[in-house]
């Protein structure tokens, strides 16, 4: 791999990015509107908020991300864009890292400005400090570009991207904890609950809402986390097909 060509990648991507008005506004805006939805759902229920919210944070981008990602690498192929820049010396493991680094910076934005309204604007409250929150959304942000990455392979249309979204998305949003704790779910369920990033990342984002310090489960669950984004980006490289059939 190669460290300028994947800059540059991540540079193209970024200015394509910029000149989307429309996912831009879904990048930034979506997230912090959901939240002001969630604090009038639970107006009445500070603590409910506060546990969901934050949660959340973290979920936004892994959902908004894997979208945005698989749907644009799915364009790049069977526009025929993708086989124009392989006959480059540009790698497949520069383009998906490439990919990655300019979303991330997406997310990092992202993440602030959803943080930034969640804590200034609706009152979130949790002991932790918020630019925790914000790491572990670009994290997990970062986790659903990989995995948008990786399952644009198996697409040959946009249609088909999306159908990704119940396969791989929603399970791990049910299992992770949001809804019923995992501990009081049936064996078989927690053990799934187990292998899947998304719960991991979770659980980091309740440990910065109960603890005032970063601690050591907290990073423990992001190196697993991160460990996944880098497995999926490298069977996403292994994946890619020059173009769509």
């Amino acid at each position: 791999m190669s460290v300028a060509i994947t800059f540059s990648t991540s540079g193209r991507v970024a200015r394509q990015l910029r000149h989307d008005r429309r996912t831009v506004a879904l990048l930034i805006a979506v997230p912090a509107l959901l939240l002001a939805l969630l604090y009038f759902m639970y107006e009445d229920s500070a603590a409910t908020f506060d546990r969901i919210a934050l949660i959340m944070l973290g979920i936004f981008p892994f959902v908004i991300m894997f979208l945005i990602t698989s749907i644009a690498m799915l364009r790049e192929r069977t526009s025929g864009t993708l086989e124009r820049l392989l006959t480059t010396p540009l790698g497949k493991v520069d383009l998906l890292f490439g990919y990655g680094i300019a979303f991330s910076v997406a997310a990092a934005v992202q993440g602030a400005v959803a943080t930034g309204v969640a804590y200034w604007l609706l009152g979130l409250d949790t002991m932790g400090n918020p630019a925790l929150v914000v790491l572990i959304a670009v994290i997990n942000a970062v986790l659903g570009v990989a995995l948008g990455l990786l399952c644009s392979a198996f697409a040959r249309t946009e249609f088909q991207a999306v159908q990704f979204l119940p396969v791989v998305v929603v399970p791990q949003i049910l299992l992770c904890g949001l809804f019923v704790p995992r501990e009081q779910m049936a064996g078989w369920l927690q053990a799934i609950a187990d292998v899947l990033p998304l719960t991991y990342a979770v659980d980091a984002l309740m440990e910065v809402g109960k603890s005032a310090e970063a601690t050591s489960t907290m990073w423990r669950d992001l190196i697993v986390v991160t460990g996944a984004a880098v497995i999926a980006l490298v069977l996403a490289a292994a994946t890619l097909r020059r173009r769509t059939p």
